[in-house]
């Protein structure tokens, strides 16, 4: 999987494995390098971005769009769509990373946290033939950091038991697992954050 080698602003702050330089970056947009060397950029969705999300999700195979929305989807509906881009910027956050040479729309990781702070969910989704680039790692990684930075005291996510790669990376990032009361085929991932005392 990739890892997080250099993290550009758009303000021009760059952080290698510093996230309090992202901490300070108020637009939380970021060029990022994975470890193999792809590029791509990231940044947080606005209201205009309905029909690249749109157009998105009809690259992401029905498998992972099962595991994105935990029910079996075809199309990802205008309604669905609009609750991914109704966002406060502080307890929600949707990030999209965009393939640095062509523009195209990569993956999405969507963060909703709780009134208190106290957790927020996370989901991410991948378009198909952009797997296997260390997106996800990194994406999970820049999560982490803006909830980090607004205070969030712990990231969770709901996986089918049968998302055994989403499973396997959040555990390599220090997750851990637990059953879903009353939910056999769900499993819940956790990860406690450090909040910085300034």
């Amino acid at each position: 999987m990739g890892s997080l080698v250099t993290q550009q602003s758009a303000t021009g702050a760059t952080a290698a494995n510093d996230p309090s330089a992202l901490a300070q970056d108020a637009d939380w947009t970021a060029d990022m390098v994975a470890q193999s060397g792809y590029h791509f950029h990231v940044r947080p969705a606005v209201p205009e971005d309905e029909a690249l999300l749109a157009d998105f999700f009809t690259h992401v195979d029905k498998e992972d769009l099962r595991f994105r929305f935990l029910t079996a989807v075809r199309t990802v509906a205008p309604n669905q769509l609009k609750a991914l881009l109704t966002l406060d910027h502080q307890r929600t956050e949707n990030f999209l990373a965009i393939d640095a040479e062509t523009g195209v729309m990569i993956a999405t990781a969507m963060l909703a946290a709780e009134e208190t702070l106290a957790s927020a969910e996370v989901a991410i989704a991948i378009r198909s033939d952009f797997k296997g680039r260390g997106v996800g790692w990194m994406m999970l990684d820049h999560v982490a950091q803006f909830a980090t930075a607004k205070g969030i005291g712990a990231l969770e996510s709901v996986e089918s038991r049968d998302n055994h790669q989403a499973i396997k990376l959040e555990q390599e990032k220090g997750w851990t697992a637990s059953s879903v009361p009353d939910e056999p085929g769900l499993i819940k991932l956790r990860k406690t954050l450090q909040i910085s005392a300034g």
